[in-house]
């Protein structure tokens, strides 16, 4: 278990078996499951299945996870790492744990773009959230913005998105990863004729939220319209 930061997979292909909890509950999730570990929450997973499962797995705040993998493949000396034996009573249930299996979590249409909210600010420590978007041909996406103290990040999963980023502009097809830091101006778009699917990945969460006010408020995926209300979030047009 990890003491100070949140573990969570999310399944791209195969199939995962994931223990989750004190009591070491067992769960098997496929395509578009996630499962995800707050601090103290005992986990581990494999594949027993035969064939290849390929996942992203994301740790916030990082930890070092990053350096442990390559201390490892580089057989050097091991860092210190957030990762511990759970206690003799088995750390926090399963029911801390979060899992949400595919198409599972609270949905909203805007119009030109679904969000389906696998993980949001309210679950675990908040150090995190993952959306699932479907952008529809052609949406124009949001007015280019930055964002002072969280980093957002993009994965496609099928179709391609365009990307603006400072003051390029890239294409990201399937398995492409664009990550925006603090204070990095971005946009993204639809200009295909054919629906993309992505995962937008926020650290710290909480700005997904902005997303349910423009539902509940205007229910429309218009530019204008998002930016306003997303101003009360960390969200800066520039």
């Amino acid at each position: 278990m990890h003491r100070e930061h949140s573990d969570a997979f999310y399944v791209l292909e195969g199939e995962l078996e994931f223990e989750l909890g004190a009591e070491r509950r067992l769960v098997t999730g496929g395509p578009g499951t996630l499962a995800a570990a707050p601090p103290n929450v005992a986990h581990t997973f494999r594949n027993s299945s035969g064939g290849t499962a390929i996942f992203l797995n994301i740790h916030a705040p990082a930890a070092g996870f990053g350096d442990l993998l390559r201390a490892r493949r580089d057989r050097t000396e091991i860092p210190h790492f957030d990762q511990f034996d759970p206690p003799p009573d088995g750390g926090r249930p399963f029911e801390d744990a979060i899992l949400r299996g595919p198409g599972e979590g609270d949905a909203i249409d805007l119009g030109q773009t679904d969000a389906l909210f696998k993980m949001e600010a309210s679950d675990g420590q908040g150090s995190f959230s993952i959306t699932e978007l479907t952008i529809s041909p052609g949406f124009p996406g949001p007015v280019p913005h930055r964002h002072r103290g969280l980093v957002d990040s993009f994965f496609v999963l099928e179709g391609t998105l365009v990307f603006r980023l400072g003051d390029d502009e890239l294409e990201g097809g399937p398995g492409s990863y664009a990550f925006v830091p603090p204070g990095g101006v971005h946009s993204f778009a639809n200009r295909s004729g054919e629906t993309v699917r992505a995962l937008n990945v926020m650290a710290p969460g909480g700005l997904e939220q902005y997303l349910k006010e423009v539902h509940a408020a205007v229910g429309t995926s218009d530019p204008e319209a998002m930016a306003e209300i997303a101003s009360r979030y960390d969200f800066q047009p520039v």
